[in-house]
């Protein structure tokens, strides 16, 4: 699957996260159910990937942590907050250079509407 696909199967999984769950609850709450959701729909999974920082041909291992990487192709960020700020996208591209992915997902549970609470960012796509 492309980056595409997997976005379009992942956005099925969050609808059906938030339309049972509704907004408000903390973010590792919609993280554990994503996750579920998301291995139920045959996705291969992995939650809480670290992300190294290569500086002058050094690896730093700067605890920096991918929400949910899905299929090795998307990286999905989470969050439950009143408005995603600019500083939210800047944090999903330097994760999407950091770990050479081309497409990630900004998802923030905490909205009346979920399709305003998912925004595409790209990394050489």
């Amino acid at each position: 699957m492309n980056e595409n696909e997997i976005s379009y199967l992942v956005r099925k999984c969050i609808f059906n996260v938030y339309n049972s769950l509704g907004p408000g609850l903390l973010e590792s709450v919609y993280q554990k159910i994503l996750i579920y959701e998301l291995k139920e729909n045959g996705l291969d999974v992995k939650p809480e990937v670290a992300i190294p920082v290569m500086y002058d041909n050094k690896r730093f291992d700067l605890n920096f942590r991918i929400d949910i990487l899905v299929e090795d192709k998307v990286i999905l960020e989470l969050k439950s907050v009143k408005n995603l700020e600019e500083i939210h996208y800047k944090q999903l591209q330097t994760y999407l250079k950091l770990s050479d992915k081309r497409l990630g997902l900004l998802i923030n549970f905490n909205t009346t509407n979920i399709l305003d609470g998912i925004k595409r960012v790209v990394n050489k796509l």
